[in-house]
């Protein structure tokens, strides 16, 4: 006597089932637990008589198993596998559970939020991202990345509501799978690279095409800290060739706040010229004099 159980995913639509699965079906008999089960109308359809059962009958049979269950309760069965999660399927239940939230009946302080509250959340989530990943913890790192993904996913669904063009996450998804197909064309057409210095300058190439930029600045956001904005600033004008040097600095003790300015611009040069992130450097210093002042006070 066998039982077989079929184990489906709940990301897979209906009916979509492996050869296995279908074969394992129409040798039968079916059984199921409840009738409310997602794949008992597409058996039906397909012909497959389907019968609601408190429990596995004795004998030959085939049970339905809950959408997600591994069928681990029944350890003499045998599973066959009917459906399996593509990767990425587990996006589907995150922008289930943000429909949840900003749906009548969910979430007050998540259906008051607009772009600009959540705005604070979204740069307070990506430090933490890096914190994780200055810190080496990979659990932290996975967890905080999980953080950074709901933001994306929030202010898409927020999009998605507004009553004049809106878009989805999947406008957003469509919008980076087609700019990354298209700015790699040594890997999506024909075009060859040999360095991964050729594919930054086409990418930065087609990226000034792309947005019709005229100054090699044009698109490096001011906002970002002052070490990596100088960083950025002395990469974009280096690599368009444009003959403005970075500021020099003074000789002696900066005295007045245009001499910092100078001196740290400088030093962000000086850094990208070896080939060093100064914000990162710079974060690196401060965590030494962190642990330096606690070994302090612990002496």
């Amino acid at each position: 006597m066998t039982l077989v159980l079929l184990a489906t995913s709940p990301r897979v639509a209906p009916g979509l089932l492996s050869a296995a699965a279908w074969d394992a079906l129409r040798a039968g008999p079916v059984y199921v637990a409840d009738d409310a089960h997602p794949q008992v109308a597409s058996l039906r359809a397909a012909g497959v008589p389907v019968t609601v059962a408190a429990s596995p009958p004795d004998g030959d049979a085939v049970w339905l198993l809950p959408p997600g269950d591994d069928g681990a309760a029944f350890p003499d069965a045998r599973v066959v596998v009917g459906s399996e999660d593509l990767p990425g399927a587990r996006l589907l239940d995150l922008v289930a559970v943000m429909d949840r939230l900003r749906s009548p009946g969910g979430c007050p302080w998540d259906a008051e939020q607009t772009h600009r509250s959540l705005a604070t959340y979204l740069l307070e989530e990506t430090y933490e991202t890096l914190e994780a990943i200055e810190s080496g913890h990979d659990d932290d790192l996975r967890e905080e990345l999980g953080d950074l993904l709901l933001q994306v996913l929030f202010h898409a669904r927020l999009a998605e509501e507004r009553p004049t063009s809106p878009w989805s996450i999947d406008d957003v998804a469509a919008g980076i799978e087609a700019k990354l197909i298209r700015r790699h064309p040594h890997v999506f057409g024909d075009v060859e690279a040999s360095t991964a210095s050729d594919v930054g300058e086409r990418w930065e190439r087609l990226k000034r095409e792309e947005k019709n930029r005229t100054s090699a600045v044009d698109g490096v956001p001011l906002a970002q800290p002052a070490l990596s904005l100088a960083a950025k600033l002395v990469h974009r004008v280096e690599k368009a060739g444009v003959p403005v040097p970075a500021p020099s600095s003074p000789g002696t003790a900066p005295e007045t706040a245009e001499d910092v300015g100078d001196a740290l611009f400088a030093l962000a040069a000086a850094a990208r010229d070896r080939g060093i992130d100064p914000e990162q450097a710079l974060r690196d210093a401060a965590r030494r004099y962190v642990a330096a002042v606690k070994a302090a006070e612990a002496g």
